[in-house]
């Protein structure tokens, strides 16, 4: 059997690599069709249009290239320009005398590996790519393109761990996602080929629809047909309007015949034999832009997100500063309900702990007195309603100083902070030094813009997570609420053998004009997983315009509602002290245990007020607003 990707393929944001327009064949494989796709392959290039969270100079930018003396910039951008045109043997030259000014110009590397490229000198390409990854290894996009290139190269297995390495630092990107697909597609790595197309559908992926083309690559590969089928009617589902509707819908038929087909021969090692997709070279066409419609979609999308976050940013925090006790804040979500049930390991996770088997409920919290904490908390000093009763018995009360942090600091790294970033960057990397003490103690870091970028995993190394703060360059817009979702579903993924603190510590201006999801869907998903956010803000005190007091309102509301608690310096130069008065904070919290009173495992959202007073003086507690009341396992909902 024989077949070509169809041309519907090129509307969609898949192995836009650096090199020429080429044509993609499949040979011995995939539904037996015939049809011919020449795809623009385009290099995501520094200081381009702002089409993907790939493109922003955030994740092109190092801070190295912020030292680049004024000649080899000169020489940089003169040779940008002639890359942009084409010319790729003067780009080169300029490219070329920019590195030698200055070899550890990432971005001159970078485009000069695009240049190479154009001239199909591909090592050439590789080594400049994997030069400018070597030089800052916190960037995606050198890594990106050094998958791009090594696919030109015929090194599957390379270029898939390119893309693998470039998404772990941009976990959000669907174009470096889509292409990590293709990348496992090509070598025959079909199980993650699916896995990376579940993840994509996992969240938002609007012009990402194509992944699942791959998936049923992959399946069909592996003979599973009927799965192979769901993919491509995901594909339909969610682009019906795509050029490729058509041919995904004659893809279907096709695969209905194929499953009465025999089966293809075994390879020696006994696996199946893939379809073969081989590159024949066309028309050299270099860092070319995106396909015009695509391109305009892209736009819309970006701008309908912007708009809808703005709205949201203006209209949600009064909402969501409404009583906990109202089911429409946070409504039950018994999946998850269920799934906690079934988890014992999650359950002992959050900042509300539910033991299902005694029905008790236990909760972190902690107090402060005009700003301090209070360390030497009694029961007597409590007073706690558990859906607006007292619990039937409060069963403990300790001090969790001791407890295992996981602390995920997250960065703005937009321009709306750039002039008072390397401040706050030094700050932030005393404060991980400061409050990642404990011998089990872990912590990330991520940087977020328009783009995430998680330049540092969990760690226990202090030290690594105070450099990979020092790595962050500040460039684009903001989103927010992308990096909250992102880092409390990171923090609630991971399975913990013991009770731990999960916290957030967000320095922010609190503005938001790049998120996908809203702040409603961001607190949620704090909620869900037991996680508290801290929140630092950087706006100056005088400013009081509208955008910043609507920051300044999110990040309130997000601290309230997640247990956390939020600080406002009001300028630069005291934002060491509200650093250390949350290190202080997140170090001096209590966990009450009790059996609520009159308690139902129906799934029903259980508000929780919490007040304490200490010789007779009312104190400031932080804590969630509530939980939801877990169903029996088993049982109905």
């Amino acid at each position: 059997m024989f077949w070509r990707i169809s041309s519907a393929v090129s509307l969609l944001p898949v192995l836009i690599c650096a090199g020429s327009a080429q044509v993609l064949n499949m040979t011995n494989g995939f539904l037996g069709l015939n049809a011919t796709h020449a795809e623009d392959q385009s290099l995501w290039l520094i200081n381009g249009a702002n089409r993907s969270p790939l493109e922003s100079s955030n994740g092109s930018l190092s801070k190295l290239d912020l030292k680049a003396p004024g000649k080899a910039r000169r020489e940089y951008e003169r040779g940008y320009q002639l890359l942009l045109k084409k010319d790729f043997p003067g780009a080169v030259g300029h490219l070329a005398l920019a590195t030698s000014i200055y070899p550890s110009y990432v971005a001159a590397h970078n485009s000069l590996g695009s240049a190479y490229l154009g001239l199909h000198q591909d090592e050439e390409a590789r080594d400049e790519f994997a030069r400018a990854a070597e030089l800052d290894d916190h960037l995606p996009t050198p890594l990106f393109n050094l998958g791009c290139a090594h696919l030109a190269l015929n090194q599957y297995s390379a270029a898939e761990q390119s893309f693998q390495k470039a998404s772990a630092l941009a976990p959000l990107d669907l174009t470096v996602l889509t292409a990590l697909a293709y990348g496992e597609y090509m070598n025959q790595d079909f199980v993650g080929v699916v896995d990376t197309a579940d993840k994509v559908h996992g969240r938002k992926h609007d012009g990402a629809a194509l992944v699942h083309f791959y998936a049923a690559a992959a399946l069909e590969a592996e003979q599973k047909f009927p799965e192979a089928r769901k993919q491509l009617d995901i594909l339909l589902k969610e682009d019906p309007k795509s050029p490729a509707a058509a041919q995904a819908q004659l893809m279907m038929d096709q695969l209905k015949q194929e499953a009465q087909l025999p089966p293809p021969l075994p390879l020696r090692d006994g696996g199946l034999k893939a379809p073969i997709i081989t590159v024949d070279a066309a028309e050299p066409a270099g860092p070319v832009q995106l396909p015009e419609n695509f391109r305009q979609l892209m736009q819309q999308a970006k701008e309908n997100s912007q708009l809808a976050e703005a709205e949201e940013a203006e209209a949600q925090p009064s909402c969501l500063g409404c009583t906990a006790a109202e089911p429409s804040v946070m409504p039950p979500d018994t999946a998850t309900n269920e799934a906690l049930l079934r988890s014992p390991a999650a359950l002992e996770n959050g900042s509300v702990l539910f033991h299902a088997s005694t029905d008790e409920v236990a909760v972190l919290f902690a107090a402060t007195d005009h700003g301090k904490p209070v360390t030497d908390l009694r029961e007597q000093d409590l007073h706690i309603l558990d859906d607006r009763r007292p619990p039937a018995a409060i069963t403990s009360l300790r001090n969790e100083t001791d407890l295992p942090l996981r602390l995920g600091l997250l960065i703005d790294t937009s321009d709306s902070i750039s002039v008072r970033f390397k401040f706050e960057q030094r700050v932030a990397a005393d404060f991980v030094e400061n409050v990642v003490t404990g011998k089990d103690d872990l912590a990330f870091v991520i940087g977020f813009s328009n783009s995430i970028l998680l330049v540092q995993d969990f760690t226990g190394d202090r030290k690594r997570v105070s450099h990979a703060v020092g790595e962050l360059v500040p460039a684009g817009g903001t989103a927010l609420w992308d990096a909250v979702d992102f880092a409390a579903g990171k923090l609630a993924a991971r399975v913990e053998p013991k009770p731990v603190a999960k916290v957030l510590v967000v320095i922010s201006d609190g503005e938001d004009n790049s998120s996908s999801v809203t702040a409603k869907q961001a607190i949620d998903s704090a909620l869900r997983g037991g996680v508290s956010v801290y929140t630092v803000s950087t706006r100056e005190l005088l400013d009081e315009t509208a955008s910043s007091m609507v920051g300044e309102r999110a990040l309130n509301t997000l601290a309230d509602l997640t247990g956390g608690a939020p600080f406002s310096p009001g300028s630069v130069h005291r934002l060491k002290g509200s650093l250390n008065d949350l290190q202080e904070l997140i170090r001096s919290r209590y966990m009450v245990s009790y059996k609520p009173d009159m308690f139902t495992r129906d799934g029903h959202y259980r508000a929780i007020e919490i007040e304490a007073e200490k010789d007779n003086h009312k104190l400031r507690v932080y804590a969630r607003k509530g939980y939801y009341a877990g169903a029996a396992p088993g049982s109905a909902h």
